[in-house]
C-alpha cells in the first residue's frame, strides 16, 4: 500500500456514508442498493470512464446505433438484473426464438434446446443424437443406470466426462461451457459455473436427471435476456443516478478514530465514511488496505479480444446459423480460431430494429470473440474476423464488411478455476468478519452479470443494516 506520507490529504476531508473503490458494475450497484437506503455515497473510479468490461459504442459510420463492447446479455436466473434494469427504467428485451448452433470436430450443428451448459438433460433426444451420433447417445444413456457414486465432481469436464461420456463433454458441453468461460472445461469449478447443479445430482443421482430438474425450475423460453439499447445502458444510467468520481485513483485507506474509514486519492482527496466497499480488482483490493490480509496471488483470467463486424450481407437475412455459435477448441488449426460468434441483428429485435432504421435491410452486425485461458491471443484482423464467420456461419463474407470495432479485454474475465475460487472464498470470509467492511465485483462474484448484481446487492444490504 502506498504510505500515508507519499499521499497525505492536501484537503479537507469531506464525511459521507459510504465509499465505494471501483466504478465496475458491482460497485455501481452496491452504491445504488446503499444510496436507495437514504446514505450518501461516493464513488471512486480511477479510470475515465466506469464500467469495467461493460462498455458501449458505434461504428463510426453508424454513430446512432449502440452496440455492447462487452456483455452482451444476462442469465434470467434470480431476478436481480431485470429488476435493477426496471428500476432504472431501461427495457429488458428477450431474444429472438432462434437456437444457439455449436462447432467441434469440423462441423456445425444446432445445439440441443433442454441443457445446462451444453449437458443434455435427455441424452437420446434427436437434437442430441445430431450433435453425438449413436455411439455418443448410447454411452450417454448410461448416465441414467449408473450409480450415483461413480462420478467425480473435481470439475466440469471430469464430471461430464464420467457420467456422460467423451462425446457429450467435447462435442456439446466443451463448446458451451469453455466457449462461455474462455476456460478449458477441466480448470471449470463446477458450483462456481452451474450454481446448483452439484445439489442437484446429489438429490436426483444422475446428470442429465439434474439438469432436467433445473431446467424445469426455470422461467420458461430463453435462458437469456438482453436490454434495448445495450447491457451497457445499465452502467450509464447508474452513472447518471450517483455521485461517480472518475479519475480519482485511491492511494490507501486507514481506519480513524470512531472506527470510520479514511479513503485517500492520488490528488490529495480524502474521504471518511463508516462503510467502505472495495469493488477494485483481485490484484488491488487488499493492496488498498491493511485491514486485509493479501491473498495469494491470484490466477490470471483470459485476454479476450472481440470483433464486431457491419456486413451489407442479405445471404444473412435468413440467419443460417441461428443465434450465434460456440466453437470447441482444439479445432483445426488455419481453420477457425475464434471461439464464439454472435449473429447480434439475429438475436437481438432492439438492435435489427435500429439497423434497419439506419441503413435499411440487408445489413447485419456480428460479433467473433478470441482467446481463452492459458493460451496467447493474437489480435485478430477484421479480415480475419470476416473468414472466421465466413466458416462458422457458412456463408462467403469477404469483401462485404464495411465497418468493424476492436475491442480488448486483458484478464478480465475471473478464471471460475476451483483453485481460484477456493482463494477467493478463504479471502471473503476474511473479509466478512469486518462489520464496516465489504468486497464485490466479478473478481469475487464470479462470472456473469446475475452473480455480480445479485452479490452487490447482498454486499450493499450487509452494510445497510451498520447503525
Amino acid at each position: 500500500m502506498v504510505s500515508c506520507d507519499e499521499f497525505p490529504v492536501s484537503g479537507p476531508t469531506e464525511a459521507v456514508d459510504a465509499v465505494v473503490v471501483g466504478a465496475g458494475i458491482g460497485g455501481l450497484v452496491a452504491a445504488h442498493r446503499l444510496a436507495a437506503r437514504g446514505l450518501g455515497v461516493v464513488v471512486l473510479e480511477a479510470a475515465g470512464r466506469a464500467g469495467g468490461p461493460i462498455r458501449g459504442g458505434s461504428f463510426s459510420s453508424l454513430p446512432g446505433v449502440p452496440l455492447d463492447l462487452g456483455a452482451e446479455s444476462f442469465a434470467v436466473r434470480g431476478d436481480a438484473v431485470e429488476r435493477l434494469a426496471e428500476e432504472l427504467g431501461l427495457t429488458v428485451e428477450a431474444p429472438a426464438g432462434l437456437s444457439a448452433w455449436g462447432y467441434a470436430a469440423g462441423r456445425a450443428f444446432p445445439l440441443p434446446a433442454a441443457g445446462v451448459l451444453g449437458i443434455p438433460s435427455r441424452p437420446w433426444a434427436a437434437d442430441v443424437r445430431r450433435a453425438i451420433g449413436w455411439p455418443g447417445v448410447l454411452r450417454g444413456s448410461l448416465d441414467r443406470v449408473l450409480p450415483s457414486r461413480f462420478v467425480d465432481t473435481t470439475d466440469l469436464g471430469t464430471f461430464a466426462r464420467s457420467r456422460l461420456g467423451s462425446r457429450v463433454a467435447d462435442r456439446l458441453v466443451t463448446p458451451v461451457a469453455a466457449g462461455v468461460h474462455s476456460t478449458p472445461l477441466d480448470r471449470l469449478d463446477v458450483a462456481a459455473v452451474a450454481p446448483g447443479l452439484l445439489d442437484a445430482y446429489a438429490r436426483t443421482g444422475s446428470l442429465s436427471r439434474a439438469v432436467a430438474s433445473l431446467r424445469a425450475a426455470a422461467p420458461p423460453g430463453s435462458a437469456v435476456r438482453g436490454i434495448d439499447g445495450g447491457i451497457h445502458a445499465l452502467v450509464n444510467t447508474l452513472v447518471e443516478r450517483l455521485d461517480v468520481r472518475l479519475g480519482a485513483r485511491v492511494v490507501g485507506v486507514d481506519r480513524t478514530a470512531g472506527n470510520h474509514w479514511l479513503v485517500r486519492t492520488e490528488d490529495g482527496l480524502g474521504l471518511r465514511a463508516p462503510r467502505l466497499v472495495l469493488a477494485t480488482h483481485a490484484e488491488l483490493a487488499p493492496a488498498l488496505s491493511d485491514e486485509l490480509a493479501p491473498p495469494p496471488a491470484p490466477e490470471r483470467g483470459a485476454d479476450i479480444r472481440l470483433v464486431t463486424l457491419l456486413l451489407e450481407a442479405p445471404e444473412l437475412d435468413a440467419a443460417p446459423r441461428g443465434s450465434g455459435m460456440l466453437v470447441a477448441p482444439g479445432t483445426t488449426p488455419g481453420e477457425v480460431r475464434a471461439k464464439a460468434l454472435t449473429h447480434a441483428t439475429a438475436k437481438w429485435p432492439w438492435l435489427a430494429r435500429r439497423v434497419h432504421d439506419a441503413v435499411g435491410p440487408g445489413w447485419h452486425v456480428v460479433r467473433l470473440s478470441y482467446g481463452r485461458i492459458g493460451e496467447p491471443t493474437p489480435e485478430p484482423t477484421a479480415e480475419e474476423a470476416a473468414r472466421d464467420a465466413s466458416a462458422l456461419l457458412g456463408v462467403d463474407l469477404t469483401g462485404l464488411v464495411r465497418d468493424s470495432l476492436h475491442q480488448r479485454w486483458d484478464g478480465a474475465l475471473p478464471p471460475p478455476t476451483p483453485a481460484y475460487r477456493a482463494t477467493i472464498k478463504q479471502f471473503e470470509e476474511a473479509v466478512l468478519a469486518e462489520p464496516s467492511l465489504d468486497v464485490t465485483g466479478g473478481w469475487i462474484a464470479g462470472t456473469g452479470l446475475a452473480a455480480i448484481v445479485g452479490h452487490a446487492g447482498r454486499t450493499a444490504e450487509r452494510l445497510g443494516e451498520l447503525g
